[in-house]
Parts: C-alpha cells; sequence; structure tokens
C-alpha cells in the first residue's frame, strides 16, 4: 500500500530549482529536491512521523537548525549531512549566507517502522530509537545508499522491494539504538554514539566539550563513559579530543593566513605556547616548522 506523509511546512526564501522527484511505497515516502536558498531564508517544519533527511553537500556553514521556537542563537547549530527527526518534533531553519543544496527527504509512517524494527531488536529498543534524535556529518556509506535510492525514485527500473531494501539500510545505519545493559556492550560505544559525539564536537568552533558534556552526548554517566570511550579508542576522552583540534590546527595552517598564536586562539589554546607544546606532542613538530614543511611540499 502506498503511504501519503502529511506534515506541516513553511518556508521562504528557498525555491526548487528542477522539479521534485518523488515515490511512495509501502509506508514511506522518498522525495529528492534541488534547490537553493537566499540568505535570510527560513523554514518551519512539524510531522507527525519520523523523517530522515540527508544532504549531498555540505550545508553546515550555511543552514542553521533549532528545535525551540525563537531558538536561534543560544539553541541553534549547524545543520549536519543527514538527520533523523523523530516524529512531533519540530525544526526550524535559517540560511546564513544563499547556498544551493540537494537532499533526499524519507517519510517514514510510525507504524510502519515499529513492524520492521521490532523483530530484530525488541519492541522496547526501537521504540526508545525511534524517539532518539540523530544528527551526523560524516555520512559515508549513507549517502551511497541514499544516492542508489534517488536513482530509482528519479528512473524506476527495479521492483519497489529494491528502494525499500535501500530505505530499511539506511534506517538501520543512522538511527541510534541503545543496548538494554551498557556494561553487557562489550565496554565500547556504538557507531552512532561516536557519530553524534563527533557532529556534536564538530559544532563547536573550538573543538572543545567538557567530558560532562561529551557523556551527556551519548546518554552515559561520566564515570562510565570514560571507561567504554577508551577501550573503544585506546584514548581518554580529552586525549581523543585534543587529537581533533590539533588535525583543525593542521587545516587551519595549511589553508589560512592566521598567525601560530591566531590559531590558538580560535581553537581555544590558552596561548601560542600551549599550542605549541600540544603540537609538538601529537604531530612531533612545532607548529611554524610544521606550517614550513608543507609549504616546500
Amino acid at each position: 500500500m502506498s503511504y501519503l506523509h502529511s506534515m506541516a511546512c513553511y518556508t521562504e526564501g528557498i525555491r526548487a530549482l528542477a522539479p521534485v522527484k518523488w515515490r511512495s511505497f509501502d509506508g514511506l515516502m522518498s522525495v529528492f529536491w534541488d534547490a537553493e536558498g537566499q540568505s535570510g531564508a527560513r523554514g518551519y517544519y512539524l510531522s507527525p512521523d519520523p523523517r530522515i533527511v540527508i544532504f549531498f553537500n555540505d550545508v553546515s556553514s550555511h543552514i542553521l537548525m533549532t528545535n525551540r521556537e525563537g531558538g536561534f542563537g543560544q539553541h541553534s547549530r549547524p545543520m549536519t549531512r543527514a538527520i533523523y527527526v523523530p516524529a512531533g518534533v519540530p525544526m526550524w531553519t535559517n540560511f546564513t549566507s544563499m547556498h544551493r543544496f540537494s537532499h533526499l527527504d524519507l517519510h517514514l509512517h510510525k507504524d510502519r517502522l515499529l513492524r520492521f524494527l521490532s523483530p530484530s531488536v525488541g519492541s522496547s529498543v526501537a521504540l526508545t530509537a525511534l524517539r532518539r534524535p540523530v544528527e551526523i556529518q560524516d555520512v559515508g556509506a549513507i549517502e551511497t545508499l541514499a544516492g542508489l535510492l534517488v536513482d530509482e525514485v528519479s528512473n524506476p527500473s527495479k521492483h519497489a522491494l529494491y528502494a525499500e531494501s535501500l530505505v530499511r539500510s539506511i534506517v538501520t545505519g543512522l538511527l541510534d539504538f541503545p543496548q538494554h545493559d551498557n556494561k553487557k556492550a562489550n565496554g565500547r560505544l556504538t557507531q552512532a554514539q561516536m557519530n553524534r559525539l563527533i557532529s556534536c564536537l564538530n559544532a563547536r568552533s573550538d573543538r572543545r566539550l567538557s567530558v560532562a558534556e561529551m557523556a551527556a552526548t551519548v546518554g552515559l554517566s561520566e564515570s562510565w563513559f570514560a571507561n567504554v570511550f577508551k577501550q573503544t579508542t585506546g584514548r581518554t576522552p580529552l586525549q581523543w579530543q585534543l587529537g581533533r583540534r590539533i588535525e583543525l590546527a593542521q587545516k587551519l595552517l595549511v589553508k589560512s593566513d592566521l598567525t601560530v598564536a591566531g590559531v590558538a586562539a580560535q581553537l581555544g589554546f590558552t596561548d601560542q605556547a600551549h599550542l605549541t607544546k600540544a603540537f609538538r606532542q601529537i604531530v612531533g613538530e612545532t607548529p611554524a616548522a610544521w606550517r614550513r614543511l608543507q609549504q616546500l611540499r
């Protein structure tokens, strides 16, 4: 049985650049948009069913989102490449600059999703996963699956089961499935938890989170989080975070004209000496020496 979604939607300053491509299946609808938003463009979206949005280009520096009315500012965050929005959760978006984008919208009937997930993970775990929003920037294989689905929606050539199986793979790859007991989860974070943590860290300009904030992001106590994080990555949360900040420092040293002191200030280091010490510890060179080596290559 085909499915027609129902969603309250208001947009201003956003226009489609090509005819919208869509296809309805059993309990789900796939919609592909190629569009453009003007600076200051905005949107409001509220659906009684869950939905997934996957962008085929990076929009994080152009679109802000929030789940609170009037929440732009303290409660807004950059739009990520893939998001799962639970049923009944409102979303507001705002364009900070003009940007062309393409994305796939998946509208999913909540009862159909529950019937699909429950035999594998149980109804309790499935319900918990369906209530958890997901926002990831590193889409990986999900983008490949979404591209295959767009091809099939645009030019249908196979049985509907093919497109439905692609949607199921996207759902299971994106949703965050909780463990009944974290201590029985082999002492490791799930990939969904790591994706959520990376997205949250990337949303901070200085790439800094406290251990308490990191633990809250993945829904664990601070003490248990520190334990399973080291089991997962081989490093403590702060060691891992420092490594991410040094990676960003390397990008800034190569791609920007910032001084070493300017890079230190942007990434929240106490001063240039603080950055230099951490950089040498991880990279083996001072920032200035490493930058000179890159310029010679």
